[in-house]
């Protein structure tokens, strides 16, 4: 095949770590290629240099044959590559063809535009309404509107960061149909994620980066998904496992619970109802945009509750806030990390007072005990791995990958007796989702009532006792996880609450 893209000993590093050392690699047209590698191994420093977000310190890159240094993404965009990022970036309150429109040089009129959406959309696959609110789209409707505002530049190379880490397993195939079909046209594609089953399926090669160098490069589909990720580790990796233990008492006992959303685009809970035991985790799947934020909002206090009841160990907790919840052993990790579970500009050491100043005696007498916190931070960076020049960093500096593990780790370390987490291993890789899998059954095994929430139906299958589908705000009836099959998971989670399931009563 013809080479497009050569990239020969990108450098790029920054204080105190080297984020790319010396990475070279090549994609040829309409080559479908992996770039693999650990929370902070270097990929998305490599992409922003190919995408014009970051300038490298030495080496080079052609396009075409031609020498290709972009000094920002306008010019990346202008040479024929585009990028479809991990985090979307549409205003909720715009339609579809306006948001589009926002990220075109020089858009046509409305009425043009909205036709060539719908051309787009029809020609690949992708179904979209070019009128919609933005706001009343599903994640895998938006992810489209990102696609098809790239499919419009008429792209040779474009970049796709975890593109499937909001998907169904259906708007995962109709995805990949339309990347094939890309592919076919001639459009190489250089793909980033995790899921590396998805890996083996769609790509032609893959390059494997390890500590911000390339350490191997390989046809995926010639080898197993442990393989590719030893690859990137360097060591093996052994699966989640959970020592045999016996379920006690119920702690969390929801019943009836209803609460309207706080914005115009959210979900709001509808008469949800379900118990946890001590030593228990409850999975509950579901497709982004269904509740999940206001249900984690509903147990963690962030959200009071007036219409149904919220109980630990039979105690009414609904109209107690996270901090007086946190008294109690309550604890909670939402999805967005940024923003939410971490303060940006904070230092690590500032984030993990931030939630532990209650139950790790982090003030005393209304003062601050700076040393008890960053002995708090030093343990859960030592404990979790966290990739980090120290506690002394700020947060937005750390990898999503590395930050996720820090934000799961200073919950789990303060040993909660419920404990809340959405999305625990969203953007991270293999080993540090098999690290915070384990984490979290080590805390069931002493005896902690978990609640997962997670798009990602193979790690709720993996360490699930029971499984419950949240679906437009309401909740299906736990099930037992040991012969539910992903069918029967996939018709709960589109909606049929009230089908008969064989294991149902196991």
């Amino acid at each position: 095949m013809t080479e497009l893209l050569a990239v020969e000993g990108l450098t790029k590093a920054y204080p105190g770590v080297v984020a790319n050392d010396g990475v070279s690699f090549r994609v040829a047209a309409g080559e479908v290629h992996a770039l693999l590698g650990e929370n902070g191994a270097g990929k998305s420093t490599l992409v922003k240099m190919i995408y014009g977000l970051v300038k490298p310190d030495s080496g080079a890159m052609r396009l075409h044959g031609a020498a290709f240094e972009p000094a920002e993404p306008r010019s990346a965009r202008a040479a024929g590559v585009a990028m479809v990022f991990q985090h979307f970036s549409l205003f909720d309150a715009l339609d579809v063809a306006e948001n589009i429109a926002l990220g075109m040089e020089s858009p046509p009129p409305m009425s043009q535009l909205a036709q060539r959406i719908r051309d787009v959309s029809d020609t690949y696959g992708l179904p979209l309404d070019p009128d919609r609110v933005v706001g009343d789209l599903s994640a895998g409707e938006r992810q489209r509107v990102e696609i098809i505002r790239c499919l419009l530049q008429n792209p040779k190379l474009l970049i796709m960061d975890e593109p499937t880490s909001v998907l169904t397993p259906q708007e995962v195939e109709i995805l990949f149909e339309t990347l094939r079909k890309l592919s076919a046209e001639g459009t190489a594609i250089l793909y980033i994620s995790h899921k590396l089953e998805e890996i083996r399926s769609l790509c032609d090669a893959a390059t494997i980066l390890r500590g911000g160098e390339v350490v191997a490069t390989c046809d995926p589909r010639a080898q197993t998904a442990a393989e590719l990720a030893e690859m990137m580790v360097g060591s093996k990796l052994t699966p989640p496992s959970r020592a045999p233990h016996d379920q006690g008492a119920v702690v969390l006992d929801v019943a009836g619970l209803t609460l309207p959303s706080a914005t115009p685009f959210g979900t709001s809970l509808r008469d949800i109802s379900f118990q946890v035991h001590a030593g228990e985790v409850l999975g509950i799947g579901g497709v982004a945009g269904n509740g999940q934020d206001e249900l984690l909002s509903a147990l963690s206090g962030e959200a009071r509750t007036d219409a149904g009841t919220v109980r630990l160990s039979g105690t009414p907790i609904g109209q107690l806030g996270p901090n007086a919840r946190r008294r109690i052993a309550v604890l909670a990790a939402p999805e967005e990390r940024l923003g939410h579970a971490a303060a940006p500009d904070m230092s690590l050491t500032e984030n993990a007072l931030l939630t532990g100043a209650i139950r790790q005696g982090l003030t005393a007498r209304g003062f601050l005990n700076w040393p008890a916190a960053r002995g708090f931070a030093e343990d859960i960076i030592s404990r979790f791995d966290v990739r980090t020049p120290g506690p002394g960093t700020a947060a937005r500096a750390l990898s999503g990958g590395n930050l996720q593990k820090f934000v799961i780790g200073r919950e789990v370390l303060q040993r909660p007796d419920l404990l809340v987490v959405n999305q625990p291993t969203w953007g991270v890789d293999a080993a540090a989702a098999a690290a915070i899998r384990q984490a979290l059954l080590d805390l069931a095994a002493r005896g902690t009532a978990i609640v997962v929430i997670s798009q990602d139906l193979d790690e709720l299958m993996e360490i699930s006792d029971r499984f419950a589908a949240l679906n437009e705000g309401r909740l299906s009836s736990p099930r037992p996880m040991r012969g539910l099959g992903m069918e029967e998971i996939g018709l709960l989670m589109g909606g049929a609450h009230d089908m008969e399931v064989a294991h149902a009563d196991a």
